[in-house]
């Protein structure tokens, strides 16, 4: 760890009183978002107006300001994205954080010297993951909240600057991969709605009494900051944009404690928000019962005794800089102060002294009018005066010199501490005859086990199999997916190295690592429908990234899937049980143990959500949509597809042979089957 280097404190603003929290408890940064494109669409957020003025005041205090607009967007709001991108540069915002691939495209081309954070949303947690959004364009990644330290410090080895959460929220799901709250109720995650359905009742043993299955504890890694600061992340996060001020306060002075080697206040953090209290998350590489909680009666009590004492931490301005000022009273020549900090120096001139009658003007005197600095940022530093003999300058007139120096002073801090960006406005970007007709489109059928392999092959033109499950000898139909979510990217690389050599060269991935492990080797690039892929440049991005083809995102309409053009060969995921989340804490495992899986959990209403590990490696589980995905008898209405993807799990051969049977009759869909947001859409 360099000594010298200051780890960032980065504080969560939902609105302008969290704003004056964090800044005054001691943040070095904090992000906000807009009335758009922020993933926390239900917080108070702040209109332009509110913008700049938080930046103005940030920038004063030497606070840095962040914009989330991480949220998946639509072709239909990329204008609007390119604008508020333009906006938040004249505002002088010093980095704007993004989950989408294409957002992050129209940014660079609107401010291409705009620093821009590859939001937890994007499902970063291996290195090669991390290099890829480096090459994107990205100054900083935000790791997924999944990583122990030993991944966190390899990541910080590259010298990629790096963020970490380390107080707040802790989903079930990994981030920018739930799409339970859409599912269920259009409210999508990855578009900053999420209705936080993991937080209700889920029961994983089957037994009918009420769990919450999918809830976990809030994240604190305060105590462990030091060892965090030691493996050289570059920011510390706290999460907590939907939370009032005084969460706020504590959270950054808790933090502020440990960073300075004090002993934080946990009690105090406990008191205002916790669910059943705090977990150390994945750091120490542990899953369990142990970090399952949720909010109780008694933690909403306990925030209600420890409020007003919060409130008092950020309730007047603290002097932030040392203020050196120099006083000069001559006879017949107004008089000047100058006031120096930080490199900065303001001159302003008053009023001419006139002859004493009384009590002439005395430096300690001007000392003391000068110093009375209170509301503002700066305390007294060193103070000298040169005042001719027999001068008087009334108290109004001091007063005046000190608000003048003091405002000059304001205007300079700031105006340093904002940066400025070349703009260009004109992003449109031609790509050419997106449109043109497709041919028919392939049938692809993504499988689980072996087993399902010689049934899936007779029945498409191509079969997607995991990679562990691959036989040794090729198939030309053959597309292989490595898991989903791992930290081993080293056995990732081997399994890749070994598949290769046997000849296989089509890949099907779902994270943004597996772009560069793919391309190494020369295989055949597709993306999975968890890279998000909604609008046209996004499209275009993953393109110029090497990419042959997309599967459209599930969160997509219809009539927007044409949009996505030529560029890519375009997959829509027809038939399946869709996964709604991927989660490194297998719900039912903490809960009845892998001995007695029950193989699903269940909601409040009774419905069931099949939940499948990985089985082998035991790193990840997904929680299945309770209702199939079924759009075999309309697609007629899905244009600009070049593949229709079918989702198996643990079907037999001969269920699946049944089920396209009816799918290549048209028939229609029975009883728990589902259209998907194709028609409905999301918020």
């Amino acid at each position: 760890m360099n000594p010298n280097r200051r780890t960032e404190l980065l504080a969560p603003a939902g609105g302008p009183e969290s704003v004056t929290a964090a800044v005054l408890c001691g943040a070095d940064a904090i992000y906000i978002g807009g009335e758009r494109f922020s993933a926390r669409a239900n917080a108070r957020n702040f209109t332009d107006g509110e913008i700049k003025e938080t930046v103005k005041y940030c920038h004063l205090h030497g606070v840095k300001v962040q914009r989330a607009m991480n949220v998946m967007i639509f072709d239909s709001e990329t204008d609007e994205l390119a604008r508020a991108a333009e906006f938040s540069a004249e505002c002088g915002i010093d980095a704007l954080i993004v989950q989408d691939w294409g957002a992050a495209r129209i940014i660079k081309s609107v401010v291409p010297d705009m620093p821009i954070h590859a939001s937890t949303q994007m499902s970063i947690h291996t290195v090669k993951g991390a290099e890829e959004a480096v090459k994107m364009g990205f100054s900083r990644v935000v790791l997924s909240r999944e990583l122990p330290l030993e991944i966190i410090r390899e990541i910080c080895r590259t010298g990629i600057e790096t963020e970490v959460f380390v107080h707040g929220a802790l989903c079930m799901c990994v981030s920018g991969q739930c799409y339970m709250s859409a599912a269920i109720g259009s409210r999508s995650a990855n578009r900053g709605q999420c209705a936080q359905a993991c937080r209700l009742p889920f029961n994983a043993l089957g037994d009918g009494s009420e769990r919450h299955d999918l809830s976990l504890k809030d994240l604190s890694y305060i105590e462990n900051i030091t060892a965090l600061a030691e493996a050289g992340v570059s920011s510390f996060k706290i999460e907590g944009r939907m939370k009032r001020a005084e969460y706020v306060a504590a959270a950054v002075t808790a933090c502020r404690a440990a960073l300075n080697g004090e002993k934080p206040d946990m009690d105090t953090l406990r008191a205002v928000f916790s669910r059943s209290g705090f977990t150390d998350g994945y750091l120490d590489s542990r899953t369990g019962r142990e970090m399952f909680g949720y909010r109780r009666k008694d933690d909403v009590t306990a925030a209600a005794e420890v409020l007003p004492e919060l409130k008092e931490l950020y309730r007047s301005e603290q002097p932030v800089y040392a203020l050196d000022m120099k006083l000069s009273v001559q006879e017949n020549t107004p008089a000047v102060l100058t006031a120096e900090c930080g490199g900065l120096s303001a001159e302003v001139s008053g009023d001419i002294p006139e002859a004493a009658v009384n009590r002439p003007l005395t430096a300690e005197y001007a000392e003391k009018q000068l110093s009375k600095l209170g509301g503002t940022v700066y305390g007294i530093g060193s103070f000298s005066a040169d005042i001719g003999e027999g001068l008087i300058l009334p108290c109004s007139s001091l007063n005046r010199l000190r608000r003048d120096a003091v405002s000059e002073l304001d205007r300079l801090i700031t105006e340093k501490n904002t940066p400025h960006y070349a703009i260009y406005p004109d992003y449109f970007e031609d790509f050419g005859d997106i449109y043109s007709p497709r041919g028919k489109a392939k049938t692809r059928l993504r499988i689980k086990h072996r087993y399902q392999l010689e049934a899936a092959s007779e029945l498409a033109d191509f079969v997607i199999m995991p990679a562990e499950e691959a036989p040794d000898k090729p198939d030309d139909k053959l597309i292989i997916e490595p898991p989903c979510f791992t930290l081993d990217e080293k056995f990732s690389a081997k399994l890749l190295d070994r598949l290769a050599e046997k000849g296989y060269n089509k890949l099907y991935f779902s994270n943004i690592a597996h772009i560069a492990l793919g391309r190494e080797r020369g295989f055949e690039l597709f993306g999975g429908f968890r890279l998000n892929c909604a609008n046209t440049y996004s499209a275009a991005q993953l393109a110029d990234m090497g990419l042959k083809g997309i599967t459209a995102s599930l969160e997509m309409k219809l009539h927007d899937i044409s949009a996505l053009g030529n560029m890519l060969e375009i997959s829509v995921i027809v038939y399946g049980n869709i996964p709604v989340m991927l989660t490194v804490n297998c719900p039912v495992r903490q809960a009845a143990g892998c001995k007695s899986c029950t193989g699903h959990i269940t909601d409040r209403t009774g419905r069931s959500f099949k939940v499948s590990c990985d089985r082998k490696r035991r790193e990840y589980a997904e929680v299945y949509n309770c209702d199939t995905l079924y759009m075999a008898d309309r697609l007629g209405e899905i244009n600009g597809a070049d593949c229709f993807d079918y989702f198996f799990t643990d079907e037999s051969a001969d269920e699946i042979k049944k089920i396209m049977a009816r799918c290549r009759s048209g028939e229609a869909p029975r009883n728990g089957f589902t259209r998907g947001l194709y028609y409905r859409g999301v918020l």
